[in-house]
């Protein structure tokens, strides 16, 4: 019978296995449920594991994650969107024997990524394809980390089935889980074949214009092309920038709802200073690779959170807009986090209820406006594609007599140019920024300096509105048959987690299917 043994220390010049012949001399096969590297100041970092270990001459049982499948449904099920909560509903369905139709605005893998670098390197935007549209959605293909902070059965699930499809094996027991920018584009279409080899439906560049629907009960979708597609289910997992979807959901009377969300700038330093302050010593060590931090800072007279998000080891601050005349930030890491540079969001939380008060759209508004500002002051600059940047002690402290210090070589492939954010972001929350930026120096010395500097605007952390549902049947309190999912729903903050959503979502259906 296999044991799980918790909290496995393990120095970094030493082997598990050795640790674990040495424990149980005569031990079988075993697995890794869980890693992580702990480097506070009281030790040297070493890592700590918990393993399913079984005694010799045993197995393990491993997840197989198999599924009854049902009658095929007569009308199949819609999902509008290919990110993450989207795929894995799909994903559902066909190992479930359901038939399902997948929409996305977008193109697939390999033309999205065509799309994207015309923006990074020309300024050229493609709406329908770029950081946030097109197949794979935006986290999931901007970058590919995993991390989340909800606890869900689906998880072991997501992580297998990423790995089935050419994820690597490590992510379903790191604490940290990537999978790179790089190998995403890899997983993504072996994923796509799957489905379409498997019942499912997709149609690419075939942007959703409405939600159709006899009284409130929904009855399919309607195409930007005029076609009509019926369904008494349709799954919405459009992300946290298909504004124009919200707009028509309004339109139609679907509750929705005003939802807190945080907004700021993202942060770059050397990856080798983050490692020297998280690492010390052994920062050149090679098994410790690129080193990553999580700061948060709470004021308690005001109640604003200011907190790192989305930290990119080793990786790139990216353009991520989707209108023309707005410029977003986003950042991102390949599978090695091999670049020279470090990123991370730190953002302000933004109160709906305390900022906005009835009015729903007030997030959306002050975010619209927000990247508004953000090209218009790269416009003034004397810039077309560039993220707007400031070194960050000029940021901190505003700029010398001499005037502002001159941007470094960064990792943005649209480059930079050098703008007064300390100006541009709303007093209040470059104020929480700056106290924020002062407490994580209390925690991690070296974090504030003159060779860093901050990119704007970190503006898409999540929705600012959720499309509200029924904590139980998981659709629209308003509207039965629609099913808000994901990270533009507002019930999901990261890849694993929409993803876990989708699968829920999916699983709902089936039951009434059945």
């Amino acid at each position: 019978m296999s044991k799980i043994i918790p909290n496995l220390e393990i120095p970094i010049d030493q082997d598990l296995e050795e640790k674990l012949q040495w424990m149980m001399p005569e031990h079988g096969p075993y697995r890794i449920l869980r890693q992580s590297v702990d480097a506070r100041r009281s030790h040297s970092p070493h890592f700590v594991y918990t393993v399913e270990i079984a005694e010799k001459g045993e197995t393990l049982n491993l997840p197989t994650f198999e599924f009854e499948k049902i009658k095929t449904p007569s009308e199949k099920p819609l999902i509008v969107g290919t990110g993450p909560a989207g795929l894995f509903a799909a994903l559902r369905f066909v190992e479930r024997g359901v038939p399902c139709v997948l929409f996305e605005r977008g193109s697939d893998s390999a033309q999205r990524i065509k799309g994207i670098n015309q923006y990074w390197r020309y300024g050229k935007l493609d709406p329908r394809n770029n950081v946030c549209f097109g197949e794979g959605g935006a986290g999931l293909y901007s970058d590919g980390k995993l991390i989340t902070r909800i606890k869900s059965d689906h998880i072991p699930y997501v992580m297998n089935r990423l790995v089935q499809f050419g994820a690597p094996a490590e992510i379903q027991w790191l604490s940290n889980p990537h999978v790179g920018s790089d190998r995403i584009r890899r997983v993504i279409p072996k994923m796509r074949e799957f489905l379409k080899a498997n019942g499912c439906e997709i149609h690419f560049n075939t942007q959703i214009t409405e939600v159709l629907f006899e009284g409130k009960q929904v009855t399919g979708v309607r195409t930007e092309h005029g076609t009509e597609f019926k369904s008494p289910h349709v799954i919405l997992a459009t992300g946290h920038s298909a504004e124009d979807m919200i707009q028509h959901l309004r339109d139609s009377g679907v509750h929705l709802d005003g939802k807190s969300f945080a907004m700021g700038l993202r942060v770059e330093h050397s990856q080798s200073e983050i490692n020297k302050i998280q690492y010390r010593q052994f920062s050149e060590h090679p098994k410790l690779g690129a080193a990553n931090y999580k700061l948060a800072h709470h004021d308690n007279n005001t109640g604003v959170g200011v907190y790192s998000f989305c930290m990119c080891p080793g990786g790139y601050v990216l353009s991520s807009g989707t209108e023309a005349d707005g410029i977003v930030c986003n950042g991102m890491s390949n599978y090695n986090r091999n670049s020279p540079f470090a990123n991370a969001a730190i953002v302000v939380s933004i109160d709906h209820t305390k900022n906005f008060g009835a009015d729903i759209w007030g997030g959306m508004k002050m975010r619209r406006d927000l990247e508004t500002r953000a090209y218009n002051s790269v416009l003034e600059a004397g810039g077309t594609r560039e993220l707007p940047a400031q070194n960050l002690m000029d940021f901190l402290k505003g700029p010398s007599k001499s005037g502002p210090r001159a941007l470094r070589a960064g990792s943005s492939p649209s480059g930079a140019i050098n703008v007064r954010l300390d100006e541009l972001l709303p007093a209040n929350m470059r104020d929480r920024i700056r106290q924020g930026f002062e407490n994580f120096q209390r925690s991690m010395k070296g974090f504030i300096t003159e060779e860093a500097q901050v990119y704007g605007v970190e503006s898409r952390t999540s929705c600012p509105v959720r499309i509200t549902r029924d904590s139980e049947t998981l659709q629209s309190i308003s509207h039965p048959g629609l099913y808000p999912a994901g990270e533009g729903a507002g019930y999901a903050g990261g890849i694993t987690s929409a993803a876990c959503d989708g699968v829920r979502i999916a699983d709902k259906i089936t039951e009434l299917l059945k």
